[in-house]
């Protein structure tokens, strides 16, 4: 009996460069905006994670924002909102 293996998985066509955005030096002062991929309890993680940010790094303040759902990306109005409102962006990820 001959056994048959099949990986569905592919190689990628081209490797993605991705240029990340410099760190700032401190979050000191910063307005901090929270990505909510709608999974259970990403709202949670986010709002422990905001108050860290804010009682242990400094960060001024937070905008938290849901996206209607984990499979896509956030919207047009919460990237313009962030980009007019926030320093640093932090996209959580609950499950």
């Amino acid at each position: 009996m001959t056994i048959r293996i099949f990986d569905p998985t592919l190689e990628p066509k081209k490797a993605r460069q991705i240029n990340y955005a410099p760190r700032p030096k401190s979050l000191a002062g910063l307005r901090v905006g929270l990505v909510d991929n709608s999974k259970f309890n990403s709202d949670q993680l986010l709002a422990r994670i905001a108050g860290l940010l804010e009682r242990d790094y400094g960060a001024k303040t937070h905008v938290m924002r849901r996206k209607p759902t984990s499979g896509v990306p956030a919207t047009k109005a919460i990237i313009d909102e962030f980009t007019a409102n926030c320093d640093v962006v932090v996209a959580g990820v609950g499950d």
